[in-house]
């Protein structure tokens, strides 16, 4: 007689998402799912710079995108890695502004770049994600 085996199957890397409407009340929504994200994993050291994180890519993406709502995601790719993503309808790729002195807005994607390990835009093919990445110092 045959043996069957059974064994787990990768899904995927554990997540959270959440779809929202593209307007400024979205950012605290958003805020408050990357920090539930942050605790359920243990990883509250990441949350500070993952609030700041969020906030400002949704915050780009409630400016320039002209889309309804938008996604938010929140990936664990790795014990120690965390992907923060905003996804909209738009195509228009984010641009970095050099910001000068005196102007009140321009520094959302330079301070994603401060804060993050790495960030970038995923071209999809109605739209885009921009994300980034935080790295919790092994055994932190």
């Amino acid at each position: 007689m045959p043996q069957s085996t059974t064994r787990a199957r990768p899904t995927g890397c554990p997540g959270y998402s959440e779809t929202l409407l593209r307007r400024p009340e979205s950012v605290g929504m958003a805020r408050r799912l990357v920090r539930v994200a942050l605790a359920a994993w243990s990883l509250n050291d990441l949350a500070d710079d993952g609030v700041l994180i969020v906030s400002e890519l949704v915050s780009n993406t409630v400016q320039h995108a002209r889309c309804r709502s938008i996604r938010v995601t929140i990936t664990r790719p790795e014990p120690v890695r965390v992907r923060i993503g905003v996804v909209d309808r738009s195509k228009r790729l984010p641009e970095p502004q050099v910001p000068r002195k005196g102007d009140e807005s321009g520094r959302g994607l330079v301070l994603v770049g401060a804060l993050a390990k790495c960030w970038g835009t995923d071209q999809l093919p109605w739209g885009k994600r921009v994300w980034a990445e935080l790295h919790e110092e092994e055994g932190g």
